[in-house]
């Protein structure tokens, strides 16, 4: 089996990304066996220039690094690209119009995975960009027929303000593990029958254990779909 090539835009942050880098592995491993592994060509971003980007709106610029780290993804021989990062899939549409090679978008495994389960009614956990702005929950909503709940006002900025100040700067503290269960806990009392960790960093601090419903946790099941791709037919 000739394996596909692919392409990682990382670095948003190294600590998700590190996981990516694993996961891909195993999953290529857990197909092939021996000391098979998968084929990778990665951009990694310095995050802190990402940041600084989105903390103060200038979307237009973030865009433009990215579509440059897919084009390099591209020509380094890469056969489809993944954004590691849901909050970055923000420009998920340009960067696909600026390359002649697929993007595996983070929702779409996702939510045909939750589909799967019979579940249409979703608690959405994320960065505040990932959780009020559309370019996620709409797709969600529009492309799959998912019913998106997001915490209120003061949970989003709990959640938000973890991912930033401790998840991706690699701290992973259990006063903030309680803070995610009481967010989660009230996104369930609302209705969600499911959670989706959608911030690639969450499931450095949240498991199975911490949720009365099932977490969907878009780090593995994206990077899971890109090793099925990579060894797909075809």
């Amino acid at each position: 089996m000739v394996q596909k090539v692919i392409g990682l835009i990382g670095g948003l942050s190294w600590e998700s990304s590190a996981e990516y880098y694993r996961i891909l592995n195993e999953a290529v491993r857990g197909r092939l066996g021996g000391l098979h592994s998968a084929r990778i060509v990665m951009w990694s971003f310095d995050f802190a220039e990402i940041e600084a980007l989105q903390h103060v709106g200038r979307w237009d610029e973030a865009t433009k690094l990215m579509i440059d780290a897919a084009r390099r993804l591209e020509r380094g021989g890469a056969d489809f690209v993944l954004i590691a990062s849901n909050t970055m899939h923000r420009m998920a549409g340009d960067v696909q119009a600026a390359i002649d090679i697929p993007l595996l978008h983070i929702a779409d495994p996702t939510a045909e995975r939750i589909r799967a389960a019979g579940v249409t009614r979703v608690g959405l956990l994320g960065t505040a960009f990932t959780m009020e702005q559309d370019f996620y929950k709409g797709r969600l909503a529009s492309e799959h027929g998912l019913e998106v709940l997001v915490p209120d006002e003061a949970d989003r900025a709990a959640v938000h303000r973890i991912i930033y100040e401790e998840l991706v700067q690699g701290r992973v503290e259990p006063s903030s593990r309680e803070t995610y269960r009481a967010v989660m806990a009230r996104l369930v009392e609302r209705g969600a029958e499911a959670i989706i960790l959608g911030c690639t960093e969450i499931m450095l601090l949240v498991g199975a254990e911490d949720s009365t419903v099932p977490l969907y946790d878009t780090t593995t099941i994206h990077a899971e779909a890109a090793g099925e791709r990579a060894l797909a037919e075809g």
